[in-house]
């Protein structure tokens, strides 16, 4: 482990989990998460973007020049704030590490739209790009990785041409927060505040039930799914959700790369400018995007 992850963690619980535990209005996060953003995340030299809707949801194009399979991203943070452009700087970056192009999804964000509203868009995106050639990997993180999992279950389910694979970077999959790592690592988490999930979670849900699984893909069916590729670290409230959600998964018969990191905060890769093991995990899902495109689309 580098030096740098043992800087970073002391950094992000001396400032920004101290953060989210007091900020109640979504507005105020979501203004400070673009802010650092700009100032911490660092796109590469060269990186092209494009803004474009895709059936009237906005959306961000990264390196659209490039050929191959599309990686449809969908941003996390807590369902109420993020955006294309907080995560636009990982995605060039992994885009440029696998040689294929991007684009990241603007959905609607909670509490002026509730669920399903994040998870209509993402469905909604998908549709306009599957049956292109090359076909389509669905990624996402923390709240991200929750609606492209419960997206992935819904295309299962409406019989939609699948995507390659599908990746998740810390995601959460069980909106009721009954696994043990939520209390467990309560004081381990560098970035989330646990005290704060309930309440969170309940004025994205708004009153759907938590156990839906258009809401928590934990419960979903994935019966004939592509390859999945999870990671979180292993001080995270979330870790057992992606635990489980891998032992769900592959009990259904689907593939899994599950990765278990030691000490790496929250959506790490999010980091990469500033911690090795950041760019080293891109550089790790570039090659499992890669080996996908050795496979035959199902479309």
């Amino acid at each position: 482990m580098s030096v740098m992850r043992v800087a970073l963690n002391a950094w992000l619980r001396w400032t920004e989990k101290p953060h989210l535990a007091r900020t109640q209005d979504a507005v105020r996060l979501r203004r400070t998460f673009e802010a650092k953003a700009r100032f911490y995340f660092r796109a590469p030299w060269g990186a092209q973007f494009e803004p474009s809707t895709l059936n009237g949801v906005p959306v961000l194009h990264v390196n659209s020049s490039m050929s191959g399979p599309i990686i449809l991203y969908v941003h996390g943070g807590a369902f109420i704030m993020g955006s294309p452009r907080t995560h636009r700087a990982m995605m060039a970056r992994l885009s440029r590490d696998a040689g294929v192009p991007a684009c990241l999804v603007k959905y609607r964000l909670a509490p002026e739209h509730t669920h399903p509203a994040a998870l209509e868009d993402v469905l909604t995106c998908y549709r306009a790009l599957m049956d292109q050639p090359g076909g389509v990997i669905l990624g996402g993180d923390s709240a991200g990785g929750a609606l492209v999992l419960a997206a992935l279950a819904e295309i299962l389910r409406q019989d939609l041409p699948r995507p390659r694979g599908v990746f998740a970077f810390s995601p959460i999959t069980d909106l009721t927060l009954s696994g043990d790592s939520v209390t467990r690592n309560a004081e381990a988490d560098a970035i989330l505040p646990a005290a704060r999930a309930q309440e969170t979670l309940t004025r994205y849900l708004n009153g759907a039930d938590a156990r839906d699984p258009t809401a928590s893909p934990l419960f979903a069916e994935f019966i004939g799914s592509g390859p999945v590729w999870l990671c979180a670290g292993d001080t995270e409230i979330l870790l057992d959700d992606t635990r489980r959600m891998a032992d769900h998964l592959r009990a259904q018969g689907v593939e899994v790369t599950e990765i278990i990191a030691q000490d790496l905060p929250h959506v790490w890769p999010l980091f990469h400018n500033l911690l090795p093991e950041g760019r080293a995990t891109l550089r790790d899902l570039a090659g499992w995007i890669n080996s996908l495109s050795q496979t035959t689309t199902d479309s």
